[in-house]
This record gives C-alpha cells, structure tokens and sequence, in this order.
C-alpha cells in the first residue's frame, strides 16, 4: 500500500512548479496576477517535496499526483504568454479576463489534494481526531475517497482509530455490494486482516463483520483467500475472545457459502475441527487429549487419546464397515424417545466407544483417499480457552450457533470435509443441539445435517462409515430428526429435517418401520413445500436405485400414501410431478397392491399421461409408461371388480 512507486512520479510535478514559479518573475505582463500564480505555486511545490518524502497511500497518491501534473502544465502555459516580449506579440497574445482567477482556483484544489494525501497517509496514533475531510478532487468521487480515508487510518491510527475505521468499512460494505468491491480492490483487506489478528475485541468484531461482508462473490472471496484470510480466522478461532470467534464463524460461512472452493482451504488451516470444538463445549463431554496421526496416515485416522493404552484394545468394538446390502438398522423405538435420560446414555456410549477406537480408511478410494489433501498439524488441546466456561449463556449459544452455521456451508457438496466433521464428534453434537438448542443454534445444526446426509447420498463410504448400524451417534441423529417429523409443525426445522431422512434412504433395513409413517402423514393436506419435501424424500425410499425398494413401497401404501399421492396428482399444482414420480415407482414394484387398485391409480396414471405439461420430462414419460403397463397387467380385472 505505501510505498516508493509514487515518489518516482513525483519528479515531474516538482519540476513543473519549479519552471511556473521561474517564468512568472519573467513576466512583462500581468505582473500582478502572475505574483499570485506564482504564492500558490510554490507554497504546492513545498507539498509536493513534503509528499516525496513521506510513505505516501498507493491508491490515491497517483490519481492527486497525475491530476495536479495537469493543472501545473496549464499553470505553465498561461504564465509563458506573460513573457511575451515586444509590442506586437504582447498585443496578439489573448488571455481570457478570468483565466487566472481560474487558474487560482485550480491550484488551490492541488493544494488541498496534496495536503489530504500527506494528512491520510501519516496519521499518526495520535492523530485522531476524526474524519479529515475529503479533498477538491473527491467532489465527483466522495465514497472512494472516504473508503481511502478508513483505509489509510486502518494503516497508520491507533487501535481505537482503527477499530472506528472498520466500524466504517462496515457500514459501506452493508450499503451496496459497488462499495465492498471498492474496499477490496482499494487494499482494504489486509489491514482489517491485521485487525483482526491484533485488535481490541470491538475492533477484532468489526473487522470480521466487514470480512464477512465483502465475501459476497467467488472474486471477492478468491482475492481475501490470497490475502491470508483462512490463517488468520484460524488464529482467532483457536486463541481469540469468544464474541470475536462467533464473528469469525459467521465470517467463514459467508466465504465457504460464496465460494465452495474455499471450503478445502479452511480444512487445512484446521478450521474444521477447531469449529467442531466449540461445538463441543458444554455440549458434551470433551477429553483433554487429541493424538494426531503421522504425516503417513489419513488425517481422518484422528484418533482420541486414552491415558491407558490397554483399555483402548479392550474397548475397541471391533466393528468393520460392510459393503453389501441395507447398512443401518436403528433399533430404538417410539417409546424410547421419551425416556429423559436417553440422549445423556447415547453420549456415554459414544464417548466411551469414541475413546479407545481408530476409524478405518479407504484403500485406492477416490472418496476414502479425498480427506489426505487437508494436513493437519495443529494439536487441539490448545483450543480450550481458559475462561470460556464464564461466558455469558447468550455469546456461548451464539458462538454454537454460528459454529455450526459454518460447518453447515463448509461441509456442502464435500466429502473430505463431511468425513472429517462426522469422525469428529460432531453429529453426536448436532443430535443434541437439535433436541436442546435455542432456536438458531437448531436451525443451523439440522442445515449441517442435512448437507451432510446429502453428501453421504451420493458417498457410499461416508454413508457407511457415519451412518452405520453400530453408531450412537447416527442413531441419535436419525431420533432427532424422526422427533421433529413426527413432530409435524410447519417450522424452520422441519424441511431440512425431511430431506435429511430421505438422503438417509439407503441406510434403513427393512425391519426399521417407523421412519415412513410420519413421512406419508405429511402428505395429507400440508403446506405445498412441506408435502413436495416429503414426496421427494418418499421417493428416495421407493426408486429402483434404493435396495430395498419393494419393502419401502409396501410400507407407504400400508402407512395410506395412495390416496394422499391421486390426490395430490389431481390437485396439488407443483407436487404434482414429484407425486407422479413416486406413485409411478410404487406401481411400478408393487403393481398387485389391492390398495392401489382401491384408489384407482390406473386411472389417475391415464389421466397422467394424457396432460402434456405433466409428461415433458422424458423420464416422467418413461416411468409412467412403465408403470401404466405394469398396472394394466396385474390390475385391470381387480379395477373392474371395484365398480
């Protein structure tokens, strides 16, 4: 930002004011006008010196210096036809009357831009009084010249001064996106980075407030990423006051949500699990040690320590993950839900088991393999913040909910991450932050769920490493959302909630009856995007892709899913395709049902393929071909038996 590349184009100024201030004793005429030409050049020459030998602010310094270069090349024309010697070229040399009033004016505004330049590019920590003022040249362009003063001031003040000068930055990033790009391209980012790292806690918020606010393109973000941004909320997040580390994840959701390709640069700055640890605390139990892995191992062979080694043998549940058929049967019931002691016992189990187990990793797997681009050295012991436990109760669930607000938009559509929150004890954390949480906290915990059930959908090795039939945790997990399922209020929870359980499909046996219950009930008279998540999630269950198709089937009819999907098909305006799309693979693997029959889906499939606008999409069409002539094979004596 400053520095010796403007002093090199300073020389021609000085030198011009040098050659205005010599012609003007020169004049033989308007003498008295060229005197004052001649005070203001020189007292703008004695600023352009004092510039040249001061660490002057990049950004500005070139536009002050090119525009007073050009008023003193007009300076020095109008001060030559004043040195016109003789009687006839004095009388065919035509000044204008108000030439060196304007002039005057000119060079006043020169002066003012240099003076603003010096004042803006060494003020000092005990200069601060406040705004400087902008200069003659900023009446065209006030904002930048105000975001170039915020800019220098965060160079040059005082902690406060710099702490007001993000405050500042804040309040135009919050204003128009024009404004952040100003900031960023003005150099704005480093300096509010420095802040972040060695302010005051005000200053340290609003630095990272403004962070986050500029973070509103992948440019924007790409730019702040090379700046040093992930290193540095890294610092906070493991050393910093918990208000200024709430920011900070709220900052780095921002840039993850903006730009996904950041979210690997985080992982290797150690965020990650950094994040996860404030989850953690007073969440559940927290162990003391963190072993990590040598540099030939996984990162995600994170292993946590036990003092006695011996017990970690005996207490390793020898689980290996399988590859074949349905993978998770979750064993606890209904009745189990309202045992008040229930999620205190799954975390014992899990931190009992959690204690003394290594995780397995992928062999030549592309998924398995994607976590070993995050190395990780950094000990989490030094996470815990002495002090921390005496936060107030509102920063600590602020500080939960804004950690899992980023892990939510880091573990998005990436498996190395989402491998490397679930082998942490994260999903443990978002089962109970779903069940206890305050409002936020629950919202962005089931937003982290749900992206990473989404993932694991298309993950077989996550999915069967986070999600499998021995884990409390993913038990837990699948309780909390069933809770809020069953639940059935039309709230922030519960969509996600659904979309996680259908991401979840393929992980139910077929003895697991009660997740599709509560699913078909909310296809009956509902909200329209509350019955199109639910048609959708059913349908996960249902395709031919999920192994156990048949069953899941079986059980949407037997829950009453038939009539609620005809129903849907003829009324439901945008749940209808997805309606169709189910009902299509229900009949399609259970085209005997004497139910279907009943709610005359071979009707409604007709009916179906007779509107254009419902059969547009190829596979539609193709599925409802399918399942037409499936049903006119098995049905159409059964229909007429009906009528």
């Amino acid at each position: 930002m400053m520095g010796d590349g403007v002093k090199l184009i300073l020389a021609k100024p000085i030198q011009l004011a040098d050659q205005v201030t010599k012609w003007t004793d020169e004049a033989q005429s308007f003498k008295q006008e060229c005197m004052e030409v001649k005070a203001k050049t020189e007292r703008l020459a004695a600023l352009l010196r004092q510039a040249a030998r001061a660490e002057l602010y990049e950004r500005p310094a070139r536009r002050i210096v090119v525009d007073t270069e050009q008023v003193l090349d007009k300076a020095l024309a109008l001060v030559s036809k004043c040195r016109a010697h003789g009687l006839m070229k004095r009388v065919f040399t035509i000044i204008p009357a108000g030439a060196f009033r304007k002039m005057c004016i000119q060079l006043d505004n020169s002066i003012g831009d240099v003076s603003w330049l010096i004042r803006v590019s060494t003020a000092s920590a005990d200069d601060d009084d406040g705004h400087l003022g902008l200069p003659p040249i900023a009446q065209n362009e006030p904002i930048l010249f105000l975001i170039w003063e915020q800019i220098a001031t965060m160079y040059t003040g005082s902690l406060d001064a710099r702490a007001d000068a993000a405050a500042s930055l804040v309040s135009l990033a919050r204003d128009n996106d024009r404004y952040g790009k100003l900031i960023i391209e003005e150099d704005g980012v480093g300096p509010l980075l420095r802040l972040v790292k060695e302010g005051r806690v005000e200053g340290q918020e609003s630095a990272a407030l403004a962070i986050g606010l500029l973070a509103r393109d992948p440019e924007s973000v790409e730019q702040m990423v090379l700046a040093g941004v992930c290193s540095a909320f890294a610092k906070v997040l493991k050393e910093g006051a918990m208000k200024v580390q709430a920011m900070v994840a709220w900052a780095v959701s921002e840039l993850a949500a903006n730009h996904p390709k950041c979210q690997d640069v985080f992982a290797q700055h150690n965020v990650i699990r950094l994040l996860v640890s404030h989850l953690a605390f007073e969440t559940v139990q927290e162990h003391s040690k963190y072993a990590i892995p040598s540099k030939g191992m996984s990162i995600h062979c994170v292993v946590m320590a036990n003092n006695n080694t011996a017990n970690n043998s005996t207490n390793n549940d020898g689980h290996s993950l399988s590859v074949d058929g349905p993978e998770m049967q979750h064993p606890l019931g209904n009745q189990s839900q309202n045992n008040k002691n229930q999620m205190h016992n799954v975390i014992q189990t899990t931190m009992a088991k959690s204690s003394g187990k290594t995780h397995p990793t992928a062999n030549g797997n592309a998924n398995g393999t994607a976590g070993s681009k995050h190395p990780q050295n950094v000990s989490l012991h030094g996470t815990s913040i002495k002090g921390r436990e005496f936060e107030d109760p509102a920063t600590k669930a602020h500080m939960k909910a804004m950690a899992a607000k980023a892990l939510w938009h880091l573990a998005k559509g990436n498996s190395a991450i989402c491998k490397s929150i679930t082998e942490s004890k994260a999903l443990l954390c978002f089962a109970v932050l779903l069940e206890k949480g305050a409002d936020e906290v629950q919202y962005n915990s089931a937003m982290a769920l749900m992206e990473i059930c989404g993932v694991a959908e298309q993950d077989a090795y996550l999915r069967r490493s986070a999600f499998k039939p021995t884990s409390p945790a993913a038990r837990a997990v699948v309780d909390q959302l069933l809770r809020i399922v069953e639940k059935a209020d039309y709230d922030d929870l519960l969509v996600p909630c659904m979309v996680a359980l259908g991401c979840l499909s393929r992980t139910f046996r077929a003895t697991e009856t009660r997740i599709i219950g509560p699913l078909v009930r909310l296809l009956d008279d509902r909200e329209p995007v509350v019955m199109k998540e639910a048609t959708i999630a059913l349908t996960k269950f249902a395709c031919t892709e999920n192994y156990l198709h048949v069953d899941h089937s079986k059980a949407i009819i037997n829950a009453g899913g038939a009539k609620h999907l005809v129903q849907l098909i003829y009324f439901g305006e945008e749940v209808q395709i997805p309606a169709l799309i189910l009902l299509c693979y229900i009949a399609i693997h259970v085209p005997d049902s004497e139910a279907l029959a009943q709610a005359e889906t071979l009707t409604v499939l007709e009916w179906s393929y007779k509107q254009a606008y419902l059969v547009q999409d190829a596979t539609v069409e193709d599925l409802l071909h399918e399942a037409k002539s499936r049903l006119e094979l098995y049905q159409s004596r059964s229909t007429r038996g009906y009528h």
